[in-house]
């Protein structure tokens, strides 16, 4: 990454999001926030930065490490990640970021995140850009209880796992490729901020409760309308091939 773009981080409560900035030369600049997806980080957008930075626009960019991803803060043991908190902590990043004329680009989970606030405070958001995701998550009411149960349940497998270490970097890289099907190049930025490196040993930094299922899934109906209400310039982009349904667990 060119070095304008910083590391820097924010506290809410007793938590730290971490975040990549390139500040802009002036105060009133449009905020372009870009929010990643579920188990990525920050630099899923190495490419997009590095093209931002090569064209220079007078914007304040920031790309977030949503809380448990990435440089950013885990929760607590005893607190877990549904969707809907992740929209509170958007919320606060940007009171604590002072970001003004305020751009969202989210990439799957990110763009999910981004639709809802988007929808709950049109009036805070100037445009919004949704990448491989466009309806938030739904399922049959009927299908409740059985949610409730799976999530409830992995918690409890997780709550007896213990964490391991993975023989090297380079076995890392390649299991986010084969996780993935990108290159090398595609992923290695993502996989260099998941890491971190103790007494010669590897671990991944993010947060291994992500993998737990959702205890919630809102009805079509609910997501439906959410998209309904965003009022604020709002394009797409989905790929022509890919998954038919997405399977975020966290969500």
């Amino acid at each position: 990454m060119d070095s304008t773009f910083k590391d820097k981080s924010l506290k809410i409560d007793d938590r730290t999001i971490a975040y990549l900035e390139r500040e802009a030369s002036k105060t009133t600049a449009k905020t372009v926030v870009f929010i990643h997806g579920w188990m990525d980080n920050a630099a899923s957008f190495h490419a997009l930065l590095a093209l931002i930075e090569k064209q220079s626009p007078d914007w304040r960019v920031v790309a977030i490490d949503l809380p448990g991803h990435g440089h950013s803060s885990h929760k607590s043991p005893h607190h877990f990640y549904n969707f809907h908190d992740y929209i509170d902590d958007l919320h606060r990043i940007l009171i604590k970021l002072h970001a003004v004329d305020v751009f969202l680009v989210g990439h799957s989970l990110g763009a999910l995140i981004a639709s809802c606030y988007s929808a709950a405070f049109p009036e805070k958001v100037s445009g919004l850009v949704q990448i491989e995701a466009h309806i938030p998550l739904s399922e049959s009411p009927q299908l409740s209880a059985e949610r409730l149960r799976k999530g409830i349940e992995s918690r409890e497998r997780w709550r007896g796992k213990t964490v391991k270490a993975i023989p090297s970097k380079q076995d890392a890289i390649n299991m986010r490729i084969r996780a993935t099907k990108l290159s090398e190049s595609a992923v290695l930025p993502i996989v260099e901020r998941d890491l971190r490196c103790e007494q010669g040993k590897w671990y991944w930094r993010h947060d291994s409760k992500l993998k737990c299922e959702s205890v919630y899934r809102m009805a079509e109906q609910n997501a439906q309308a959410i998209v309904d209400a965003i009022q604020t310039p709002h394009l797409v982009i989905l790929g022509e091939r890919g998954y038919a349904t997405f399977n975020i667990k966290s969500v």
